[in-house]
């Protein structure tokens, strides 16, 4: 099923297939959405649907939109039995509706958002966007809250914020729209009172994504030049602002790539390339087993940690190190005036760490095995001095600079033995 025919017109059109993917010997299958090659609507976005052998649509009699497996297996349903459904259709927004003889909607994929949001489609306050990354645990949403819109890394139970955009004024969303010109903001009276105003305004904006790979909030439009869509607008313009930028205990750097903590530990049990294994280890052995490591001029962009005030570095330490689950610790120094402004966030998750400059009364400290730092004056806190930060900077400095004097050198004694020659 499609809507409009790609051979009349330039850009592309919305399809929907039913469609499977191979997986461990096994297919899962779901019904999907396309505006030319992108995926915007699946319904087995956050429950997928596995089968071995056939896979099929059914609109029963009663008016119930089903997919099924082998031997009438249900894998996915829209509830609709009794509700005089009569067919299914893709409208011009891309929204997927099942209709009644009156040509009233009973169902619309639109209440259902995945990881995408079409052009005139609403979200309303309390729901969300989300995306889910290969090969971790955690996982990527956009909320639409009370006071904002935000971008959250989820891990378990808790959800750290890496991103968000508020209202002027305090002034509560209702809900949110996607228009021409980028997401609208609308309170209880339906009054737009605040824009995400997408930068490229030639064309109309044809979709919001939330990416599952970077975690990014794009808005895009499709570009007649290059056949493909395009971001209009990133919430996000630099790698290292990514929640998931390098692996767990991974550092981005300045130069935009990324280093690993456990490079430089003393210990061959600490693991040398960033993964998740070591908190593993942090509960069960007691404190006298782990110690906290301060890293040098780095913090992370995770917020929204839980927080406690007027707590000194040291404190700060100790509350982590006697959490077993905590595997990290931020510790901002405030005002340096007013002690009580001293803040210490704690951590469940070592992600999003970036290089930032010197001065900025920051100390981030991650919890590691015992003996895997060098020994310091304060018990609670080891010095760790980051060597592997800048190492990678200063690795291309030291390169072209080399490769200068060499230059300079091997010219002036091709010039002296060219004086020689002439002499």
């Amino acid at each position: 099923m499609d809507y409009g025919d790609d051979t009349k017109q330039i850009e592309p059109s919305f399809r929907v297939a039913l469609s499977t993917e191979a997986n461990k010997g096994k297919y899962s299958c779901s019904l999907e959405v396309f505006l030319g090659d992108v995926k915007v609507w699946n319904s087995g976005h956050y429950s997928k649907f596995y089968t071995s052998d056939v896979c099929f649509l059914e609109l029963t009699e009663d008016g119930d939109l089903q997919l099924k497996g082998p031997k009438n297996r249900m894998g996915w349903r829209t509830g609709t039995s009794g509700q005089g459904v009569e067919r299914l259709q893709i409208l011009r927004t891309g929204n997927l509706v099942l209709l009644d003889v009156l040509n009233q909607i009973k169902w619309q994929s639109f209440n259902f958002p995945t990881d995408v949001m079409l052009w005139g489609q609403r979200l309303d306050v309390s729901t969300w966007l989300t995306s889910f990354p290969r090969n971790t645990t955690s996982f990527y949403t956009f909320e639409i809250l009370y006071n904002k819109v935000a971008l959250y890394l989820n891990s378990g139970r808790l959800k750290y914020s890496y991103w968000e955009f508020k209202p002027s004024k305090n002034r509560n969303i209702t809900f949110v729209e996607l228009g021409s010109n980028g997401l609208e903001l609308f309170d209880d009276k339906h009054k737009k009172i605040a824009q995400i105003i997408a930068s490229w305004k030639v064309q109309p904006v044809r979709f919001l994504a939330l990416g599952n790979r970077t975690g990014n909030l794009g808005i895009y439009f499709y570009s007649s030049t290059t056949r493909k869509f395009e971001a209009s607008f990133q919430a996000l313009n630099t790698t290292c602002d990514l929640p998931l930028a390098c692996k767990p205990y991974g550092i981005c750097t300045f130069s935009n790539s990324c280093s690993c903590i456990g490079l430089l530990t003393k210990k061959s049990h600490m693991v040398s390339d960033c993964n998740e294994r070591v908190p593993s280890r942090f509960c069960g052995g007691g404190t006298t087993q782990v110690e906290m490591l301060e890293l040098n001029d780095v913090v992370t962009v995770l917020k929204d940690a839980p927080k406690r005030i007027n707590v000194t570095k040291t404190t700060c330490a100790n509350l982590c190190l006697n959490d077993c689950k905590c595997v990290a610790a931020l510790h901002s120094y405030g005002n340096y005036d007013d002690p009580s402004s001293e803040q210490c966030s704690l951590y469940y998750l070592v992600a999003g760490i970036k290089q930032v400059e010197k001065g900025l009364g920051l100390s981030y400290m991650v919890k590691v095995p015992k003996g895997t730092s060098y020994h310091h004056n304060n018990p609670s806190v080891k010095k760790w001095v980051l060597i592997v930060v800048g190492v990678v900077d200063g690795l291309i400095i030291i390169l072209v600079l080399g490769g200068l004097v060499y230059y300079l050198v091997h010219k002036r004694r091709n010039n002296l033995q060219g004086t020689n020659n002439d002499t």
